[in-house]
């Protein structure tokens, strides 16, 4: 007998043409999801100048420009005729990969189509609040009103046993799965023509070791880290290339930096690559992929990095790092300057033993997309049994805890935009929709 398909609802604030791991996520879920039996949706902010040509139908609904403040449109999550587009897709299961407003809009399609949610959590929301928003005890409502909306989702996963320990931190009791990513390149590197095309391009040297970093262009990614061993090793006359690839809202502060230290004759900065071909050329060109961060959940691009067998210098401990044995599939270090520029220091005298490392990655560490669905489809399955067997009870007894939860809200952006002036535009029209919606929800 044929497999039934389920149709799965994916909801997500981030979303091409913005381009990180979240966005990645969905969009590879959609894209495998739709090749077999059933079919997906995506649900995400509108955002100018999209053009949603996939296999799969994408639903857009209204959204507020808050890209300065957290890197991508934050969507009004209680659009009447998205949630209509999205109840005409004959959902079996709602996979809701943000706990903010994405979760939101999942809560209310819920009472509509009643079927289950699982949420993803992906991404350390503390750290980005503590960056955002001010003071301490608009940091406290902002975090409460995450953990409500996840505590009010069917099944909860996590991308590594790291995001599970920083979920619990929020203040999380629930269960959870932990539920890895995949990666959407195939396993070994890019043709020699590939790599060759960006030594042209960029005028690479192939003396030189190249050192590589792919992702946002944000601080706390571990960049001055970086920046701060690059200039040791530039001080000692060792002789080097390092290229960042992405785009960010600290980049200028970034390339400052880099001058500072006098390293922009031996750094490049690409921008984002759209092309998954020529990103995959880098990784394959590079002699090691520098990713010393502590606020990733996952990292996604170590595993890119691995399916090109380039091994990836870590923090220890680091949720990235899970996995990876010092010296065997990929190089563990202390969240020091000193620490990274001996690992590199050392590496670049065996670049051989480099590749080594990098193909030990490439076996050990590689997870397709493929396979990482196959398993979310499996999941998804068990916990549609759950609720079948338990019978179909929501979450929420009655409207009274999704009207705190968007109370929360509204209060916690009227807060915020009368404390942070820098943000008054961006929270304004959100906060008049939410409380739009609020009394249509009271009356």
């Amino acid at each position: 007998m044929m497999e039934k398909g389920l149709n799965v609802c994916l909801l997500n604030d981030s979303f091409p043409p913005v381009i990180d791991g979240v966005a990645n996520a969905v969009l590879n879920y959609a894209g495998i999801l739709t090749r077999g039996p059933g079919h997906a949706v995506v649900g995400t902010p509108y955002y100018p100048g999209a053009v949603d040509e996939y296999p799969f139908p994408v639903v857009r609904y209204r959204s507020v420009d808050t890209t300065k403040l957290v890197g991508y449109r934050t969507g009004y999550p209680f659009s009447a005729s998205a949630l209509k587009q999205l109840e005409e897709q004959q959902i079996d299961i709602i996979h809701s990969h943000c706990p903010i407003m994405s979760t939101l809009m999942a809560r209310t399609l819920r009472k509509t189509v009643e079927v289950p949610i699982v949420l993803t959590y992906h991404t350390k929301f503390d750290i980005d609040i503590a960056r955002d928003i001010h003071p301490a005890l608009l940091q406290s409502a902002a975090i409460k009103m995450i953990v409500k909306n996840i505590e009010a989702c069917d099944e909860v996963w996590v991308v590594s046993e790291g995001a599970g320990e920083n979920l619990r931190s929020l203040g999380y009791e629930g269960d959870y799965c932990v539920m890895e990513n995949g990666v959407d390149f195939p396993k070994g590197p890019a043709d020699a023509a590939a790599c060759e095309a960006l030594d042209k391009e960029y005028s690479i040297r192939r003396e030189a070791p190249v050192f590589l970093f792919v992702g946002r262009l944000m601080w706390y990614k571990g960049l001055r880290l970086i920046a701060e061993a690059l200039a040791c090793l530039s001080r000692e006359g060792l002789d080097f290339q390092m290229i960042f690839v992405g785009d960010g809202m600290d980049r200028d502060e970034i390339e400052s930096c880099i001058r500072e230290h006098g390293l922009e004759e031996k750094c490049l900065f690409t921008g984002a690559v759209h092309d998954r071909e020529k990103l995959r050329a880098f990784f394959s060109r590079a002699d090691l992929f520098l990713f010393p961060s502590t606020f990733d959940t996952n990292g996604i691009v170590v595993r890119e990095a691995a399916a090109c067998g380039l091994p990836s210098v870590l923090i220890a401990g680091s949720c990235a790092a899970e996995g990876v044995t010092d010296g065997r599939n990929g190089f563990l270090i202390e969240e020091t300057a000193d620490s990274l520029a001996a690992c590199l220091r050392l590496r670049m005298k065996d670049r051989d033993g480099c590749r080594r490392t990098g193909m030990h990655a490439m076996e050990e560490l590689y997870l397709s997309w493929e396979e990482s669905v196959e398993r979310a489809k499996e999941r998804y399955r068990i916990v549609l049994e759950r609720c079948r067997s338990d019978g179909w009870a929501e979450q929420e007894s009655d409207r009274d805890e999704v009207f705190e939860v968007i109370s929360d809200s509204i209060e916690l952006l009227n807060r915020v935009r009368q404390l942070n002036a820098g943000i008054v535009n961006k929270g304004t029209a959100l906060y008049d929709r939410l409380s739009s919606y609020a009394s249509w929800w009271r009356g």
